[in-house]
Protein backbone atom coordinates (compact mmCIF):
# COMPACT_ATOMS: atom_id res chain seq x y z
CA UNK A 1 0.00 0.00 0.00
CA UNK A 2 1.52 3.39 -0.87
CA UNK A 3 1.04 5.99 2.00
CA UNK A 4 -0.42 9.25 1.51
CA UNK A 5 0.74 12.81 2.03
CA UNK A 6 -1.02 14.84 4.27
CA UNK A 7 -2.41 17.02 2.40
CA UNK A 8 -4.11 20.45 3.94
CA UNK A 9 -7.73 20.60 4.45
CA UNK A 10 -9.17 22.93 2.20
CA UNK A 11 -10.97 24.35 5.19
CA UNK A 12 -7.34 25.41 6.42
CA UNK A 13 -6.80 27.33 3.75
CA UNK A 14 -10.49 28.76 3.37
CA UNK A 15 -9.68 30.05 6.70
CA UNK A 16 -6.15 30.86 6.46
CA UNK A 17 -7.31 33.22 3.35
CA UNK A 18 -10.45 34.60 5.87
CA UNK A 19 -7.94 35.63 8.07
CA UNK A 20 -6.02 37.59 5.64
CA UNK A 21 -9.02 39.56 4.32
CA UNK A 22 -9.94 40.76 8.17
CA UNK A 23 -6.39 41.71 8.58
CA UNK A 24 -6.43 43.91 5.70
CA UNK A 25 -10.23 45.52 5.61
CA UNK A 26 -10.24 45.70 9.81
CA UNK A 27 -7.75 48.94 9.58
CA UNK A 28 -10.22 50.45 6.87
CA UNK A 29 -13.08 49.94 8.23
CA UNK A 30 -11.60 51.39 11.94
CA UNK A 31 -10.43 54.21 10.01
CA UNK A 32 -13.95 54.70 8.46
CA UNK A 33 -15.57 54.37 11.61
CA UNK A 34 -13.22 57.31 13.29
CA UNK A 35 -13.66 59.60 10.60
CA UNK A 36 -17.42 59.49 11.06
CA UNK A 37 -17.18 59.83 14.51
CA UNK A 38 -14.80 62.40 14.22
CA UNK A 39 -17.08 64.27 11.45
CA UNK A 40 -20.09 64.37 13.72
CA UNK A 41 -18.55 65.41 16.52
CA UNK A 42 -17.26 68.41 14.37
CA UNK A 43 -20.64 69.00 13.22
CA UNK A 44 -22.36 68.84 16.85
CA UNK A 45 -19.64 71.02 17.83
CA UNK A 46 -20.50 73.64 14.78
CA UNK A 47 -24.57 73.76 15.94
CA UNK A 48 -22.79 75.09 19.90
CA UNK A 49 -20.60 77.41 17.66
CA UNK A 50 -23.65 78.76 15.69
CA UNK A 51 -25.61 78.93 18.84
CA UNK A 52 -23.07 80.97 20.81
CA UNK A 53 -22.79 83.28 18.39
CA UNK A 54 -26.46 83.89 18.67
CA UNK A 55 -26.53 84.30 22.06
CA UNK A 56 -24.10 86.79 21.95
CA UNK A 57 -25.76 88.72 19.03
CA UNK A 58 -29.42 88.49 21.01
CA UNK A 59 -27.65 90.27 23.75
CA UNK A 60 -25.98 92.61 21.84
CA UNK A 61 -29.65 93.66 20.17
CA UNK A 62 -30.55 95.06 22.91
CA UNK A 63 -27.09 96.49 24.95
CA UNK A 64 -24.87 97.08 21.63
CA UNK A 65 -22.59 99.09 23.39
CA UNK A 66 -21.41 96.74 25.90
CA UNK A 67 -18.76 94.18 24.05
CA UNK A 68 -17.59 92.57 27.42
CA UNK A 69 -20.70 91.51 28.22
CA UNK A 70 -21.80 90.10 24.66
CA UNK A 71 -18.93 87.93 24.30
CA UNK A 72 -18.94 86.95 28.32
CA UNK A 73 -22.49 85.80 26.95
CA UNK A 74 -21.22 83.87 23.43
CA UNK A 75 -18.54 82.10 25.94
CA UNK A 76 -20.56 81.26 28.95
CA UNK A 77 -23.54 79.66 26.73
CA UNK A 78 -23.15 76.44 27.93
CA UNK A 79 -23.65 75.19 31.55
CA UNK A 80 -20.27 74.18 33.10
CA UNK A 81 -20.09 72.05 36.37
CA UNK A 82 -18.75 68.59 37.15
CA UNK A 83 -22.30 67.55 38.86
CA UNK A 84 -23.73 67.81 34.83
CA UNK A 85 -24.77 64.43 33.13
CA UNK A 86 -23.43 65.59 29.78
CA UNK A 87 -21.74 68.65 29.11
CA UNK A 88 -20.37 70.32 26.14
CA UNK A 89 -17.37 69.19 24.07
CA UNK A 90 -16.45 72.61 23.15
CA UNK A 91 -14.92 75.01 25.82
CA UNK A 92 -15.55 78.61 24.18
CA UNK A 93 -14.15 80.16 27.91
CA UNK A 94 -10.32 78.73 26.49
CA UNK A 95 -9.53 81.73 24.65
CA UNK A 96 -6.56 80.05 23.15
CA UNK A 97 -8.92 78.04 20.85
CA UNK A 98 -11.88 80.13 20.59
CA UNK A 99 -12.17 83.58 19.74
CA UNK A 100 -15.03 86.02 19.24
CA UNK A 101 -15.95 88.84 17.37
CA UNK A 102 -18.41 91.49 17.70
CA UNK A 103 -18.76 94.36 15.04
CA UNK A 104 -21.35 96.71 14.10
CA UNK A 105 -22.65 96.74 10.50
CA UNK A 106 -25.25 98.39 8.39
CA UNK A 107 -26.46 101.79 8.33
CA UNK A 108 -26.98 104.35 10.18
CA UNK A 109 -30.51 105.45 11.26
CA UNK A 110 -29.70 108.69 8.98
CA UNK A 111 -27.59 110.54 11.66
CA UNK A 112 -30.04 110.61 14.73
CA UNK A 113 -28.24 107.82 16.84
CA UNK A 114 -24.77 109.77 16.20
CA UNK A 115 -23.99 107.45 13.24
CA UNK A 116 -24.38 104.25 15.32
CA UNK A 117 -25.02 101.01 12.96
CA UNK A 118 -28.23 99.63 12.98
CA UNK A 119 -27.16 96.09 12.94
CA UNK A 120 -24.81 93.85 15.25
CA UNK A 121 -22.58 90.74 14.26
CA UNK A 122 -20.93 88.38 16.60
CA UNK A 123 -18.53 85.95 14.85
CA UNK A 124 -17.28 82.86 16.90
CA UNK A 125 -14.59 80.63 15.83
CA UNK A 126 -13.58 77.49 17.34
CA UNK A 127 -10.22 75.45 16.59
CA UNK A 128 -11.58 71.68 16.49
CA UNK A 129 -9.18 69.07 17.55
CA UNK A 130 -8.85 66.59 14.76
CA UNK A 131 -8.89 62.76 16.33
CA UNK A 132 -8.31 60.90 13.10
CA UNK A 133 -4.93 59.46 12.94
CA UNK A 134 -2.57 60.89 9.37
CA UNK A 135 -5.63 63.81 8.80
CA UNK A 136 -3.21 66.41 10.42
CA UNK A 137 -0.29 65.81 8.12
CA UNK A 138 -2.44 65.41 4.95
CA UNK A 139 -4.27 68.80 5.54
CA UNK A 140 -1.44 70.27 7.38
CA UNK A 141 -2.75 71.16 10.76
CA UNK A 142 -4.44 69.38 14.04
CA UNK A 143 -7.01 71.68 13.74
CA UNK A 144 -10.35 72.48 12.08
CA UNK A 145 -11.27 76.21 12.52
CA UNK A 146 -14.85 76.57 12.65
CA UNK A 147 -16.83 80.02 12.34
CA UNK A 148 -20.28 79.99 13.62
CA UNK A 149 -21.92 84.25 12.94
CA UNK A 150 -25.22 85.73 13.83
CA UNK A 151 -26.38 89.28 12.62
CA UNK A 152 -28.99 90.48 14.52
CA UNK A 153 -31.03 93.95 14.25
CA UNK A 154 -30.17 96.74 17.23
CA UNK A 155 -33.52 97.05 18.64
CA UNK A 156 -32.35 99.36 21.32
CA UNK A 157 -31.16 102.63 21.39
CA UNK A 158 -34.29 102.52 18.67
CA UNK A 159 -34.25 104.73 16.09
CA UNK A 160 -36.82 107.40 16.18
Amino acid sequence: MKKQKNKPNRFAYEQAQSLVELAISLPVFILLLLGTVDFGMAIFSYAIIRDAAQEGALYGSFNPDNKAEIENRARYISPQGEDLIFSSPVDLTNRELVQVEVKAIGDSCQGTTGGKANSLRVRVRFYYPILMPFIGTIIGSDTIALTGSATNVIIQPPCP
